[in-house]
């Protein structure tokens, strides 16, 4: 019970500063697209030490959430179809043995799920085609591409920050002895 009890907490924790990282979208402009990565990013630690079960729960809360009372409704669905379950999905795709099939599916997913919520923004959320425009030219190709690179750097700084909470972080939060 007590684990359970630590556990719940744990992830309360985590969700709320999710939440509060997803209710910051409104205030800054570039808050649209970063603040939903580092929310997501957060779920990383409740990966690691409960699981993906747990993590999915944390993500459903902050989604739901996000949603419901976020100022920008774009940063929700962009959390909501990418970055707030990538850290769950990595864990599992980097059990693959072949780096090859694992980059596939990364690049498939984030592409499909990219397009999806463009699709959701412009259609559900009415989005106007300005938000895509570059010197009057509406290009949300080249966003998409600019964003494949940029995920990339992503998927890289998660792993550098998966390496940096196991060796650096996770003893002094909950000491060597911890058994999530």
């Amino acid at each position: 019970m007590k684990n359970n009890t630590f556990r719940v907490a744990f992830c309360g924790l985590i969700t709320a500063f999710s939440f509060v990282l997803m209710l910051m979208t409104s205030l800054i402009p570039v808050g649209t697209f970063a603040f939903p990565c580092f929310a997501g990013v957060l779920l990383v630690a409740v990966v690691i030490e409960f699981g993906w079960k747990w993590a999915l729960a944390a993500f459903a809360a902050v989604s739901i959430l996000s949603a419901l009372f976020a100022g920008d409704k774009e940063a929700a669905v962009y959390f909501i179809a990418f970055f707030g379950f990538y850290p769950i999905l990595k864990s599992g795709v980097e059990r693959l043995k072949s780096r090859a099939v694992q980059y596939i599916i990364k690049y498939a997913v984030f592409t499909v799920c990219m397009i999806g919520a463009f699709l959701v923004c412009k259609l559900v959320l009415m989005i106007p085609d300005d938000e895509f425009t570059v010197a009057g030219l509406y290009i949300p190709w080249v966003f998409l591409i600019v964003g494949e690179i940029a995920f990339i750097f992503y998927d890289l700084f998660v792993t550098i920050l998966i390496t940096n909470y196991i060796l650096r972080v996770r003893d002094k939060l909950f000491g060597k002895k911890f058994n999530g």
